[in-house]
C-alpha cells in the first residue's frame, strides 16, 4: 500500500458545467411595476428619460477599461410575480418605444416570477441552498432556529428578547444586536427571506432581487446547466407572462444577457432593498467551479475579476420618489 486513498466516482455525478457567454456590463434598465404602467406612456417615456444619463455613464466606465468594442448589454425587469399586469402582446412594444424615444434600446425583457421559478428550475430554491448562516462569534447556543426554517437571514445576533421568569429569577439584562463583523461600529440586518400566508412560500422582494443579480451574473446552474438561459420570441408575444421564456431576447444581435458585472440604475426608496440584498448575497456561496469560469474568462481577456461577487454589483441611487427606476 502507498498510503494514498484511491476514490471511484461515477461520472454523472459531477455534471460538466455549462459555459455561458460573458458580456463586460449587463446595465439595467428598470423594473416595471403596475402603478407606473397604469400612470401611462408619457410615465414609461419619464422614467427612461431619467435612466439615460446613467446608463450612458456606466457604458462609458466600461469602455474606459475594456475598449470601443465592450460588451454590454440591457435588460429590463417586469413584474409579473407581486402584482402580474397587462399582457405581453401589448406591454412589450409599449415599453420598446418608450425607450427608443428615451434614446435607449432594451436587449433583454425578464419575468421576475422566473426568479422563482423558470421552467423545471427554482432559481431562488437554488439560492436558499447555497446559503451559509454566520453564527455569531459567541452565545451561538444554536437557539435560534435555521433559516430554511424560519425565513429570515441575519448578519449577526439580535438582541436577546425577555421569557418569562420564575419568580425570584434574576432579569436577564439587555444587550444591543450586533454584527458578526463590524466596522467600528455595527449594522445590524435581519432579512426577511420568504413567508407562507396562503401555506404557500412566497419569496420576498430582497430575495428575488438577489437572485437576479445571480443570474445576470451567470453564476446560477442546475445539474451543470445554465439557469434562465435567454431565449427568442417563438411567435406572437400573447396575453400571458407565464408563457414567455424566464428572459426574452428581444434585439437578435444582442451582446450576452449574463456578465462580468452588473449596473441598475434605482430610485432611493430601493436602498433598505438592496441593503437586504448585500446581506444575502454576502451569505450565498457560490460554486467555486462556476465563479472560476468568469474569472479565468476575464483572465484571458487580460482583466482581473474580483472572486468577491458583491465586488461586482454597482448601482447608481436617483433621489425623487417619482423616479421608481426599480
Amino acid at each position: 500500500m502507498t498510503g494514498l486513498e484511491v476514490v471511484f466516482q461515477e461520472s454523472v455525478a459531477t455534471p460538466k458545467l455549462q459555459e455561458v457567454s460573458l458580456s463586460h456590463l449587463s446595465i439595467e434598465l428598470g423594473h416595471l411595476y403596475m402603478e407606473d404602467f397604469k400612470a401611462g406612456y408619457r410615465r414609461l417615456v419619464e422614467l427612461f428619460a431619467k435612466v439615460r444619463p446613467w446608463a450612458q455613464t456606466a457604458e462609458e466606465v466600461c469602455r474606459a477599461q475594456w475598449g470601443p468594442k465592450a460588451r454590454i448589454s440591457t435588460c429590463f425587469l417586469v413584474d409579473d410575480y407581486f402584482s402580474p399586469f397587462g399582457s405581453p402582446d401589448e406591454l412589450v412594444p409599449l415599453l420598446q418605444q418608450a425607450a427608443a424615444e428615451s434614446g435607449l434600446i432594451i436587449d433583454y425583457l425578464a419575468r421576475e416570477s422566473a426568479c422563482a421559478t423558470a421552467g423545471a428550475v427554482e432559481p431562488a430554491r437554488l439560492v436558499e441552498g447555497r446559503l451559509v448562516e454566520e453564527p455569531p462569534p459567541r452565545r451561538a447556543n444554536g437557539s435560534r432556529p435555521p433559516v430554511t426554517e424560519t425565513g429570515w437571514l441575519s448578519n449577526g445576533e439580535r438582541s436577546p428578547h425577555e421569557v418569562v421568569a420564575e419568580a425570584m429569577e434574576a432579569v436577564t439584562p439587555w444587550r444591543p444586536p450586533r454584527q458578526n463583523l463590524p466596522n467600528n461600529h455595527s449594522i445590524f440586518m435581519d432579512v426577511e427571506l420568504w413567508d407562507a400566508p396562503r401555506g404557500e412560500r412566497r419569496w420576498s422582494c430582497p430575495m428575488l432581487a438577489a437572485v437576479w443579480q445571480l443570474l445576470r451574473l451567470g453564476l446560477l446552474r442546475h445539474e451543470g446547466q445554465a439557469v434562465a438561459v435567454p431565449q427568442n420570441p417563438a411567435g406572437p408575444l400573447g396575453t400571458a407572462w407565464h408563457e414567455l421564456p424566464p428572459v426574452l431576447r428581444l434585439r437578435p444581435n444582442a451582446r450576452p444577457f449574463f456578465a462580468y458585472r452588473t449596473f441598475s440604475a434605482l430610485s432611493t426608496r430601493f436602498l433598505p432593498i438592496e441593503g437586504a440584498v448585500r446581506a444575502i448575497l454576502d451569505h450565498v456561496s457560490v460554486d467555486p467551479a462556476v465563479n472560476g469560469l468568469a474569472i479565468a474568462r476575464a483572465a484571458d481577456e487580460g482583466s482581473v475579476l474580483s472572486a468577491d461577487i458583491l465586488d461586482r454589483i454597482e448601482y447608481a441611487f436617483v433621489n425623487g420618489a417619482s423616479a421608481p427606476f426599480r
